[in-house]
């Protein structure tokens, strides 16, 4: 009973304070040839924080993806640059680096396929897998 009594509270807490009821699949987005973390990222990435201390049993995989272009090792060495950014920004925010991984596919798996800046935008991201401990 006790532990239904603090998931009650858990999810209304989340309800009333902003903290997103979900973080898995979401992405923050980074420019061209850029592994900077914006002030848009930065937002998104505060939010991931906040579910991560709310529901402490959740860890988290940052996938760094990059658009077609460039070589393949170009792409994987800023696709690890973007994750590992945004995993300073979670650390900067509390989050134990022990709950946190990083990947990087580079161009290895896009996520959208085409081609052209539209598609090639939403593949410049970091994608935010969850687990459960």
């Amino acid at each position: 009973m006790k532990k239904f009594i603090l998931a009650s509270l858990a999810l209304a807490l989340c309800a009333c304070s902003g903290v997103p009821s979900n973080i898995n699949d979401d992405k923050v987005f980074f420019a061209f040839d850029s592994a900077e973390i914006t002030k848009d990222a930065k937002s998104d990435l505060h939010d991931q924080s906040l579910y991560m201390k709310v529901n402490r049993n959740v860890n988290v995989t940052l996938e760094g993806h990059c658009d077609e272009r460039g070589s393949t090792e170009y792409n994987l060495a800023l696709g690890a640059l973007r994750a590992g950014n945004a995993a300073q920004t979670l650390m900067k925010d509390g989050i134990e680096p022990r709950r946190i991984k990083t990947i990087s596919y580079g161009k290895e798996r896009p996520q959208y396929p085409g081609t052209g800046e539209a598609v090639w935008a939403k593949n410049r991201n970091v994608t935010t897998k969850t687990t459960t401990k």
